[in-house]
């Protein structure tokens, strides 16, 4: 008789990808973001006189990925980038009123959740999660894929959200 365990992990990741899938629905409604476009606005409304490389630090994306959604995010009035008057090389990144209104009828995003509930976890529950899910990366061939730590399964810099 053959093991139920391969078939019901594979039940679980599908459920996780069609929450992810749900999750990014639901935001693309509301809002017409991208997670990643979201996830970067709120990095930039918490932040005082951010700046790209900032945003980018603090989110592991890359600068050139934080370029492309700072573009996305000026073209839809929601981000307004201005030089620094410290530094004119730098550019100081500000929401602009659309953007915020954008922040406010955003849904909470999956991963938001996540985190959330995920570090409430006790560390050694944390690290053999974490054991498990690369495991199961290896296994998918994923292992050398490069993911910035957001659910969301279309490309981070992607223009319009997947419906």
């Amino acid at each position: 008789m053959e093991s139920q365990i391969p078939n019901l992990t594979l039940r679980a990741l599908r459920r996780i990808l069609r929450a992810t899938e749900i999750s990014t629905r639901q935001l693309a409604a509301a809002t017409s973001l991208t997670p990643s476009q979201l996830l970067v606005l709120r990095e930039i409304e918490s932040r005082d006189q951010p700046t790209p490389g900032t945003i980018a630090a603090a989110l592991h994306f890359s600068q050139a990925t934080i370029t492309s959604i700072l573009d996305r995010l000026a073209a839809l009035n929601l981000v307004t980038r201005q030089r620094s008057e410290k530094d004119k090389r730098q550019f100081i990144l500000t929401p602009t009123p659309e953007g915020r209104a954008a922040l406010e009828r955003a849904p909470d995003m999956l991963q938001m959740d996540f985190q959330k509930d995920f570090s409430a976890l006790p560390e050694w529950e944390q690290a053999m999660i974490l054991a498990a899910v690369e495991k199961l990366s290896v296994l998918l061939g994923a292992q050398g894929l490069d993911a910035a730590p957001l659910l969301d399964g279309g490309a981070i810099d992607r223009v319009t959200p997947q419906h």
